[in-house]
């Protein structure tokens, strides 16, 4: 599915929205780290036309190089959700991977239901999105 660059900024904000709520699994665990939060702001900065491209991808490798140090795994989840947060921007098909890091994030974190979170996240993406990120279930 192509978008256009109004869509595109809706899909990264909807990404950041969905590794926000379970940063704090990474922050719990390394808060002296902020190379995730960054990536997160990266990615709503980005959408703000604030940034560019090429500095949202290097926030998104510094959360991705975050997850790989992340001893547990609801931490390295929650940075690696981050970290395609910001990614988005460059390509909007990582934002699909945000909603798979946030639910593993969230299940393991919190011992979430996987449904929840998934339930959460389809909800809140705009309709005519949701065939990006979900494939299999989107109805346009």
């Amino acid at each position: 599915m192509k978008i256009d660059e109004r869509d595109h900024k809706l899909l990264a904000f909807w990404a950041v929205d969905c590794a926000e709520r379970v940063i704090l699994y990474f922050e719990q665990n390394h808060p002296q780290d902020n190379r995730p939060r960054q990536a997160l702001e990266a990615g709503r900065a980005w959408a703000h036309d604030e940034i560019g491209v090429t500095e949202a991808r290097t926030a998104a490798f510094a959360a991705h190089a975050a997850a790989r140090n992340a001893e547990h795994a609801s931490a390295r989840a929650a940075a690696r959700a981050a970290g395609h947060a910001a990614a988005t921007a460059h390509v909007a098909s990582h934002a699909r991977h945000v909603a798979a890091y946030a639910v593993t994030a969230a299940t393991i974190g919190s011992n979430t239901d996987a449904s929840t979170e998934h339930d959460w996240q389809f909800q809140k993406l705009a309709k005519h999105l949701q065939p990006v990120v979900f494939p299999d279930e989107a109805t346009t």
